[in-house]
């Protein structure tokens, strides 16, 4: 894998501060927030410098129950060769539901959703990485999410599901150890663990980022400082491999760019704290086997070592009986994926971790046997009268019912699948709402200007009741719709104002050209009526 180095997102709002930034390695963009034809001077000036970049998709929906979408897939190409990119990433995470799979209707979660980490979902998932792959010009990586909620009746878990997913597929990948953090808090999940669970080898890079807590739950934000425990978190992950690369997340609320700096020192300094931590580790591990090579009795070492000295393949089983190969073993042999292919990149390591012997999931990460689930887990296995693991196209139509049911849920007021936490549910859906009105207020600027302080009251209520079925751009429109509709607002200039933005959107094509004049002539109206 390239070194990186060391990174920061590149956001419009702090470009100029990242170009002058020292020790700037490389920089990754919000794919959909790039145009290919149009890359910005910013950008641009830094590849001149032979700063990397490297798009972070958000929107393709891997964990979702379709296949990738052909025309997202291709849009990230683009800005991948574009970009001279050396790699694209995207997320382990479900972005929208319903449709032909479930005969629903569609629903968009505007969010990072999490996958259950069920055996139908890891199919589904490496299929679609598959497909992704196939239509890349770059390798992909794909990162592992922060969540709020969990899904009843969990297989394996986070380090387990990485693991296999690697496996089967040959992906590399973005390992954030913020999420990692949020599901320490949120889903009390250790994050030791999953870094002893996961095949170190395959990680592209590392994502750092802040958040914040309220009522016990850790909020990922992108929008806060790095706390400790994060960086604790990326030390215990690099005293256990050297990352190709890390990168500093900062979405909003920036700070001074000497603030950012400092962060992106203190990152560095965790880093060097690991690396110390791992050559210690390994000065006295090579010590030890010294050691042990010197007063281990010389028939012993031939007892241990004759067979594999004769070429003989040894195997092994696990906990379940299942023999157990080289890969499994730890032997340096190459990995193979679920169709015999050797996986590219991904060198085999023990997979066994905390949890025990291959596949098995330990107590109390919620594993089950097969076909004893309820509630969202059956409906993602066995559910509906059918039989488990016919195929992926099965598994395809139990996830989108299991996603469906969650999201509707979340986004749309039906009622909560059986196994789910009801308070969580709540505290997602209320952040899916409240992100759903500050994102639609960037897209579209204009409607806090026309509404001032009953934009958020009024978004709110109107998400309560009218689910994203679209982009946001296309929610921004939905949603002056069902004001006008609805005879609202009150003031009938600001009616007329909304009016008049609603059809200058909605046409075919806008009335004017110069969008900062049109926000520019509906704010110095709102002024004029105070």
């Amino acid at each position: 894998m390239e070194r990186l180095g060391t990174g920061i997102g590149w956001r419009p709002e702090i470009a100029d501060a990242v170009e002058r930034m020292p020790g700037i390695d490389w920089v990754e963009a919000v794919a959909e927030n790039v145009c290919p034809g149009h890359l910005p001077d910013s950008l641009r000036r830094l590849r001149e410098r032979g700063v990397t970049v490297v798009p972070h998709g958000v929107s393709l929906g891997l964990g979702g129950a379709d296949r990738p979408d052909a025309g997202r897939l291709t849009a990230l190409a683009e800005r991948a060769q574009a970009l001279g990119s050396p790699l694209v990433t995207e997320h382990i995470a479900f972005v929208r539901a319903g449709g032909p799979l479930t005969a629903s209707p569609h629903l968009e979660a505007g969010h990072l959703l999490p996958v259950p980490r069920t055996r139908d979902a890891l199919d589904v998932l490496c299929e679609n990485v598959r497909i992704a792959q196939d239509a890349l010009p770059v390798p992909l990586a794909v990162e592992n999410i922060a969540a709020l909620i969990c899904w009843p009746g969990e297989e394996m878990t986070e380090g387990q599901f990485l693991y296999d997913l690697a496996d089967r597929t040959g992906v590399r990948l973005l390992i954030d150890v913020a999420n990692l953090h949020t599901n320490h808090v949120n889903r009390q999940e250790d994050p030791a663990k999953a870094l002893a669970e996961l095949p170190l080898e395959a990680i592209a890079y590392v994502h750092v980022a802040g958040g914040f807590e309220r009522d016990g739950v850790w909020h990922d934000s992108h929008a806060h400082p790095v706390p400790r425990p994060v960086l604790d978190i990326l030390t215990d992950l690099a005293s256990r491999v050297s990352p190709p690369g890390v990168l500093l997340e900062r979405d909003e609320n920036f700070p001074e760019p000497a603030e950012l700096e400092n962060e992106l020192s203190a990152i560095r300094r965790a880093l060097e704290a690991g690396a110390v931590q791992r050559v210690k580790t390994e000065l006295r591990s090579a010590a030890g086997a010294t050691a042990a090579q010197r007063t281990e009795p010389e028939g012993v070492r031939a007892e241990l070592f004759g067979e594999a000295g004769a070429g003989r393949q040894e195997r092994a089983r696990g906990g379940d009986g299942e023999l157990l190969g080289a890969a499994a073993l730890g032997r340096p042999s190459e990995a193979r994926g679920g169709d015999g292919e050797p996986l590219v990149g991904v060198r085999a390591t023990r997979r066994e971790g905390a949890g025990g012997a291959r596949g098995e999931a330990p107590a109390g990460a919620g594993a089950v046997r097969r076909g004893d689930e309820t509630g969202a887990a059956g409906a993602t296995r066995g559910a509906f009268g059918l039989p488990p693991q016919e195929g992926v196209d099965e598994a395809r139509e139990r996830l989108a019912l299991a996603q469906a049911a969650l999201l509707s849920a979340l986004v749309a007021g039906t009622p909560v699948p059986e196994g789910f936490d009801r308070v969580r549910i709540g505290v997602q859906a209320r952040a899916l709402a409240a992100k759903r009105a500050d994102v639609v207020a960037k897209v579209a600027p204009e409607l806090p200007a026309i509404l001032g302080d009953e934009y958020r009251t009024a978004f709110l209520g109107y998400a309560q009741t009218q689910p994203m079925t679209a982009g946001y751009r296309r929610d921004a429109l939905a949603f002056a719709e069902h004001l006008l509709s609805n005879g609202r607002p009150g003031d009938t200039r600001a009616r007329r104002e909304l009016r008049e933005w609603w059809l200058e959107r909605s046409g075919p094509a806008p009335r004017s050209r110069r969008p900062v004049h049109r926000l520019a002539r509906a704010t110095r109206r709102v002024l004029s009526r105070r």
